[in-house]
C-alpha cells in the first residue's frame, strides 16, 4: 500500500489561535501530528508521500529522518486539495492500494487496522456519532455514499466524513484517470474528495464507520484541545 497525506493548506479557521505554522505540525503529546501519522503508516509497511504548500519548509524539517516522499504545491493558495493531489500523481501506482488522507486529521492505529480490513474497492471513513454537529456529511444507503456536503439536512445525512479514504489497487486507475481529467478541465478549485464524489453515479463508493474509535480533524482550536485531552487521558 501507498499513502498520500495532503498538507498544503493554511488552515485559516484555526490560524488566529495557533503560531504561524502548518496545523498538521501542531504538537500532540510531544510529537508533531503529521510525524505521528507518518510513523504509524511506516510501521505498517506503508510507503508515504506528503504534499506541502503553506510554510512547506517547516513540514520538511519535521519529516527529516523518515522515508517520506515530499511534493510541493507552489499554488496552494490558488488551488484546492485536488491540485495538491495532482502534484503527487506520479506517486500513485496502478498495482498498489492507495490511502489518501488530510494531514490535519488525528487518527489512531485501530482505525488504520479497521480500514485495512475493508474489502471494498473504494471506501471513505465516517462517523455515525457526529451526524448532528459535524462539518461535512454523507447520506448513505446500505453503506454506499449517495449524498454528500456541508449543507445536507438532518434527514439527508447519517454520518460525518472523517477525512481519509482507501482505494483498492483495482480502483486506483479509475481514480487517477478521473483526477487527471478533472484537472485538464481546470477543476482545480475543489477538494480531492470530489474525484470520488464524481464517480458515485458510476461506482459504489462506500462509507466505513469508525465505530466509536477516536479521531479529530484540526479545523478549530476546540478540535485541537479535544486531541490533547485524548492524548493526556490515553497516557495515564
Amino acid at each position: 500500500m501507498k499513502a498520500i497525506l495532503l498538507a498544503a493548506g493554511k488552515g485559516s479557521r484555526i490560524s488566529k489561535n495557533i503560531p504561524p505554522i502548518p496545523k498538521s505540525t501542531l504538537d500532540v503529546g510531544g510529537i508533531p501530528l503529521i510525524l505521528k501519522t507518518i510513523r504509524m503508516l511506516e510501521n505498517h509497511g506503508i510507503e508515504c508521500a506528503v504534499v506541502t504548500g503553506y510554510k512547506h519548509k517547516i513540514i520538511e524539517n519535521v519529516l527529516k529522518g523518515t522515508d517520506t516522499k515530499i511534493y510541493y504545491n507552489p499554488f496552494y493558495d490558488v488551488t484546492n486539495s485536488i491540485g495538491s493531489l495532482y502534484f503527487a500523481r506520479d506517486f500513485i501506482e496502478q498495482d498498489k492500494d492507495l490511502l489518501i488522507g488530510n494531514a490535519d486529521v488525528f487518527w489512531t492505529e485501530d482505525i488504520l487496522d479497521l480500514l485495512n480490513r475493508s474489502e471494498q474497492k473504494a471506501v471513505m471513513l465516517s462517523d455515525v456519532n457526529r451526524v448532528d454537529d459535524g462539518d461535512y456529511f454523507f447520506g448513505t444507503e446500505n453503506h454506499i455514499i449517495k449524498r454528500y456536503g456541508k449543507e445536507l439536512t438532518r434527514d439527508e445525512r447519517d454520518c460525518e466524513y472523517v477525512g481519509i479514504a482507501k482505494l483498492d489497487h483495482s480502483f486506483v486507475p479509475i481514480f487517477k484517470k478521473r483526477l487527471i481529467d478533472m484537472i485538464d478541465r481546470q477543476q482545480h478549485g475543489v477538494w480531492w474528495e470530489n474525484v470520488l464524489y464524481s464517480l458515485t453515479k458510476e461506482y459504489d463508493i462506500y462509507s466505513l464507520d469508525v465505530d466509536g474509535r477516536f479521531w479529530a480533524e484540526v479545523d478549530f482550536i476546540e478540535d485541537y484541545q479535544r486531541i490533547l485531552e485524548h492524548v493526556r487521558a490515553d497516557s495515564l
